[in-house]
């Protein structure tokens, strides 16, 4: 890769980094410290590129620049029983598939394998793209985004369960013994969906 490419993609994603930590930061001394990786970030981008600082960072302005739909990416995992893993959310104390908001400097897979070894403490291997839905075609209930969803079928490599600061429990379920879902994040009709095509890709 290009060494300025290569510059430039690890200042993005401190970028996205120190955005995060200013959209949930509860301490004044923390923002201070966001606020300052997003100089470092502007400050590498341009030795990069040549592109004069203030315009780099005119480029983050909020609302200057044009809105696309967030993207959720879901890793569908079965076991050797045939049954699929789904962690508890925090959030709204129900069930769904791992997963989360797609993270820059990640590939769709990469954020898939990351968010079950996050969640769960298993290790696993992207296998395939099983869907890419919009919610706006299903009955997920309303929420602020707009949202593309991106279903991955992993397989299992290694690791155990460990914990996890957002997630309540987790554990794998037959099709007919599903628990309460949490439907912003995934549908009963969308995991029979899963259970049905998982038949189709060898697991072993």
């Amino acid at each position: 890769m290009n060494p300025n490419k290569e510059i430039i993609i690890l200042a993005q994603r401190v970028r996205a980094l120190a955005q995060n930590g200013l959209t949930y930061s509860l301490s004044e001394y923390d923002t201070e410290r966001y606020e300052e990786l997003t100089t470092i970030s502007d400050k590498l981008i341009a030795l990069s590129t040549g592109v004069e600082e203030n315009i780099i960072r005119e480029c983050y302005t909020p609302m200057k620049e044009y809105v696309t739909p967030k993207v959720d990416i879901r890793a569908v995992v079965f076991n050797e029983k045939k049954e699929i893993l789904l962690v508890k959310e925090k959030h709204d104390g129900c069930w769904s598939l791992p997963g989360g908001w797609a993270d820059v400097g990640y590939t769709p897979k990469e954020v898939a394998v990351k968010e079950v070894k996050e969640e769960t403490g298993l290790d696993v291997e992207a296998m395939k793209l099983l869907a890419v839905m919009d919610t706006k075609c299903h009955p997920h209930p309303p929420i602020p985004f707009y949202v593309y969803k991106f279903f991955i079928l992993c397989k299992i490599t290694g690791g155990t369960f460990t914990s996890a600061f957002d997630i309540l429990d987790k554990g794998f379920f037959a099709k007919d013994q599903l628990p309460e879902l949490s439907l912003e994040r995934v549908l009963p009709e969308q995991i029979q969906r899963f259970f049905q095509q998982q038949e189709e890709v060898y697991l072993d």
